[in-house]
């Protein structure tokens, strides 16, 4: 059926995106770093000078996978870049769901886009279960170029590239067609001061970490009566389980 090609097709994407874990031969750039755990303090300090830096399960003198230190520090540090940033999407995005209904169409077919009498939770529910893997194939395809340095412009986040810098299409651009880049697509950081820089880089972690706060907030208010007291009267019960992505409509074990 159309549903287990899909199925089928996603695997495939998944699995094909493991071979951009295995080491490659980029050689050391101007853009490469490794940060120590003593980076890790000063930057927490430079974020919260009054909480500083929190460690209580000692990650950061961990080894995951045996590829050091260095490595582990490098993978903790995209890690919470990336969920910070996709916080900040998930957290506007909530607030635009609950008072934005968009005007236009939401599938060829013509069905409209999901009610605001729902809950942000409960639009995605009726969101087309087509609709979803295409969002979910995206992002598969974006992660997957993560991975592998955009082919090969930079090293792997473990080995020394800046936490958080995505790769360029560079490669894509060249060879299919014009894309424009996730990160500064119009050029205009680059008369920006180092000091700027890290500035933003600071306040783009604090805000990260608020709105991953944030979201969670807004999901658990929405999933358990009063577990939010500054939401009462303001979240929307919801009876599915904002886990599951698929609920419903998709399981692998069917």
């Amino acid at each position: 059926t159309n549903l287990e090609n899909m199925k089928l097709a996603i695997l495939t994407t998944l699995l094909a995106g493991a071979s951009a874990f295995a080491p490659n031969s980029v050689g050391r750039s101007a853009t490469q770093l490794a940060e120590s755990k003593a980076d890790l303090e000063a930057l927490a300090v430079k974020c919260n000078p009054k909480v500083g830096f929190y460690d209580p399960l000692n990650l950061a003198d961990k080894d995951f996978w045996g590829q050091g230190n260095e490595a582990t520090i490098g993978w903790l540090r995209q890690s919470e870049i990336k969920h910070g940033r996709i916080a900040m999407f998930a957290f506007v995005g909530y607030i635009v769901q609950s008072n934005i209904h968009f005007p236009w169409a939401q599938t060829l077919a013509g069905a409209p886009h999901p009610s605001t009498d729902l809950v942000p939770e409960a639009q995605w529910d009726a969101v087309p279960v087509g609709a979803k893997w295409q969002i979910f194939a995206v992002i598969s395809m974006l992660e997957l170029w993560d991975e592998c340095g955009g082919g090969g412009d930079l090293p792997h986040y473990t080995k020394g590239r800046k936490p958080g810098q995505y790769p360029p299409f560079t490669l894509f651009r060249d060879n299919v067609h014009f894309v424009l880049d996730l990160y500064d697509p119009f050029g205009m950081s680059k008369k920006m001061s180092e000091e700027t820089k890290q500035k933003r880089l600071v306040a783009e972690l604090n805000n990260g970490r608020l709105a991953q706060l944030g979201i969670f907030g807004f999901l658990a208010a929405d999933k358990v009566e009063g577990s939010v007291p500054l939401l009462k009267g303001i979240a929307i019960p919801y009876a599915g389980d904002p886990m599951i992505p698929f609920e419903g409509q998709f399981s692998y074990l069917h």
